[in-house]
């Protein structure tokens, strides 16, 4: 597969920098982290290209798309090869991890709700104590007026599928401290995005 024929997304190529310096402030050096979901590939090749301490794990759904991903990210000695990963097709891998952080971008919204609680109960139970869950997208959040483009947005995507929209952040926090998580940042990002980093608690749950 030549670069030419590599799948790509622009919203990948324009937010990649801004997530980029939020995943450099909060993770660790020599992080080990698993990324849900991850498309085109190109946020693996960017953030392992820049942080050659950082081991990624690229997964996705699609099977088709894991090719795409590992010619991509061929180069580079810290990228693993793209495994498959349904987030509702049952528990994860056993042997998958564990990792010091989980990293999901842009899959909540374009997915039925029942992914967000099983996102969150799979990355605990694949996290190392203390490590952390880092989202990003467009949330809607309560008691704050909602951007005109995401509101379009939300009704376009419930458009294409009732079973897609724009996630509450309130509902979104209260499934990851069912699974065992405490909220740390909520990072406003560009185009009316956010970072939110949620951290394990000694007390999680076992999935």
């Amino acid at each position: 597969m030549t670069p030419q024929d590599l799948p790509f997304s622009p919203a990948a190529e324009r937010n990649k920098g801004p997530i980029l310096a939020a995943l450099q402030a909060w993770l660790p050096r020599h992080a080990s982290v698993l990324e849900i979901a991850s498309g085109t590939g190109q946020h693996a090749a960017h953030f392992a290209g820049a942080r050659p301490d950082w081991t990624w794990q690229p997964t996705d759904r699609l099977s088709a798309d894991l090719a795409g991903i590992r010619a991509r990210c061929a180069d580079l000695p810290n990228v693993r090869p793209a495994l498959a990963l349904d987030l509702l097709a049952g528990p994860w891998p056993a042997g998958l991890g564990p990792f010091q952080a989980v990293y999901c971008a842009n899959l909540l919204h374009i997915s039925p709700w029942e992914t967000t609680p099983a996102l969150m109960r799979g990355a605990a139970g694949h996290l190392v104590p203390d490590g952390l869950l880092v989202l990003y997208g467009p949330f809607f959040i309560e008691n704050l007026p909602t951007a005109p483009g995401n509101e379009a947005f939300d009704a376009d995507l419930r458009s294409r599928d009732p079973a897609w929209g724009l996630r509450w952040l309130g509902q979104v926090a209260r499934e990851a401290r069912q699974a065992g998580f405490v909220a740390r940042a909520n990072l406003e990002m560009p185009a009316n995005n956010r970072v939110l980093v949620f951290q394990c608690s000694s007390e999680r749950p076992t999935p």
